[in-house]
């Protein structure tokens, strides 16, 4: 059974993820508005992905026997400068999840939750790709400011359909 120390931090940690999915949808919107189609796509799949963290984060609970609250989240930063804010605010939210998730990793080892560690192990793996991702982006729309069809390029160049990671955790509800 999981520590309580443990199981109250998956628990904060999935309101960090359903605020991570509420700001990205965000970010997609204002990309929308902007008619830069290519970033507002980008940002609705990571806001899609970010909701399927949270729910696998809540099926790995339910599959432990505890309970689960789905806890609200703060209204997204709606409103930005340029082209760039949105992307320098979405590396700052991986980057603090990164730290999250690896806090949790070492909490999970700390009280012997070895389940709790290795669930963690897979978390860590895909920030180092989010965190690598969207660096790369930022790099090409600080470059792209004054024009943001060169973001829509690159996106459209580099943007693969990606196949679902075989190794992911379950979500509960099944990944959408």
């Amino acid at each position: 059974m999981a520590d309580q120390r443990f199981r109250d931090a998956l628990q904060a940690q999935i309101a960090y993820e359903f605020g991570a999915h509420q700001q990205y949808v965000a970010i997609a919107v204002h990309y929308d508005a902007e008619t830069l189609p290519r970033l507002a796509a980008h940002f609705h799949r990571q806001a899609l992905e970010e909701r399927n963290h949270a729910m696998m984060m809540v099926q790995y609970l339910l599959d432990a026997g505890l309970e689960v609250t789905i806890p609200g989240v703060e209204a997204p930063q709606t409103a930005f400068a340029d082209v760039v804010e949105p992307v320098a605010l979405a590396l700052d939210q991986e980057r603090r999840v990164t730290s999250q998730i690896n806090a949790l990793a070492g909490l999970a080892r700390e009280t012997g939750d070895y389940a709790g560690e290795q669930f963690m192990q897979w978390f860590i793996k895909e920030q180092v790709e989010e965190v690598a991702s969207m660096s790369a982006l930022l790099r090409v729309v600080e470059r792209a400011r004054q024009n943001p069809l060169l973001a829509e390029e690159y996106l459209a160049r580099e943007t693969a359909a990606e196949a679902a990671d075989p190794t992911a955790p379950a979500a509960a509800g099944g990944a959408l």
